[in-house]
């Protein structure tokens, strides 16, 4: 079992047309990802690698069933684009595009509220690497050599640090179930706390790595549903624990404004809570495997 995506699950790429759609989309066919259509307004009727475009979600879903949208769509369209999948009946969107400006995001979030929350699209991203099943399925630009099979849930906001994290978990001979990236800009679809309660449901997944940095509340969020609700084991690692304070690192939303902000701070409250705390990058993997032969 995953959570999110497995292969069957069925995949539209929004943007596809264009030379990064084009690129990613050969590759995550490669990797075996189920990608039935394509959407690019005006382009409807071409194809892709094989696959059909259509001029709007709509016509894609009614003509496909797709249940999956990836957007690879530029900035300035990308809010847009993620509404129209919304709108669309798409259940599962990943929003690849980074800068996305925050005042689209905040218009984005507020029109998904217009849905009923349990029947509401999830959307993950903007600025993500997006979700993977090793095996099964890629929605997104990660390296899928790197990833093997397993137990493991990846949760994290950088992409690098999870690959990282993969390729030593793979080294190990540690595989993953699903590793799902959520993106590092200030406001994002999903958060920390939701995707720990998919891994703490799945009976699949037996453990969690999380994956996290400076700035912003969700770690320190995600620590209280850790306290309260996991029964799994959580391994931590927090990036930026030399950023100075107050300027901005690598990801929009990695700048520390307020207590529980900074890398030590979080690393603190997360391991009050009992999780795990990997104490470097090169560090995660050794961490995974300490904890799951003490299980």
């Amino acid at each position: 079992m995953s959570i999110l995506i497995n292969k069957d699950t069925r995949v539209i790429v929004q943007g596809i047309t264009g030379k990064i759609g084009r690129f990613h989309t050969e590759e995550m066919l490669e990797y075996g990802t189920n990608i039935v259509g394509g959407v690019t307004p005006g382009k409807g009727g071409e194809t892709v690698n094989g696959v059909p475009v259509f001029n709007c979600v709509k016509d894609a879903v009614r003509e496909t069933g797709a249940e999956a949208s990836i957007i690879i769509v530029p900035p300035p369209f990308a809010a847009d684009s993620i509404m129209e999948a919304a709108d669309g009946d798409i259940k599962f969107c990943v929003a690849i595009t980074d800068g996305i400006p925050a005042q689209d995001m905040i218009r984005v979030k507020r029109y998904m509220r217009r849905y009923n929350k349990d029947t509401r699209m999830r959307l993950t991203g903007p600025n993500c690497a997006g979700t993977i099943t090793p095996g099964e399925a890629l929605l997104g630009i990660m390296p899928g050599h790197i990833y093997m099979p397993g137990r493991i849930g990846i949760v994290g906001r950088s992409g690098t640090l999870g690959y990282e994290a993969a390729a030593q978990m793979s080294d190990l001979g540690i595989g993953v179930s699903t590793s799902v990236g959520i993106g590092g800009d200030p406001i994002n679809g999903s958060s920390f706390k939701d995707i720990l309660q998919l891994f703490e449901d799945d009976p699949d997944t037996d453990a969690v790595v999380m994956i996290g940095e400076i700035g912003g509340p969700q770690e320190s969020e995600a620590a209280e549903f850790v306290r309260d609700h996991m029964k799994k084991p959580v391994i931590a690692y927090i990036a930026g624990l030399t950023a100075p304070k107050g300027r901005t690192m690598g990801h929009a939303g990695a700048i520390i404004s307020a207590f529980g902000e900074s890398a030590s701070e979080k690393v603190e409250i997360l391991r009050d809570v009992g999780a795990s705390i990997a104490e470097s990058p090169s560090d995660i993997g050794n961490t995974v495997q300490r904890v799951l032969k003490a299980a």
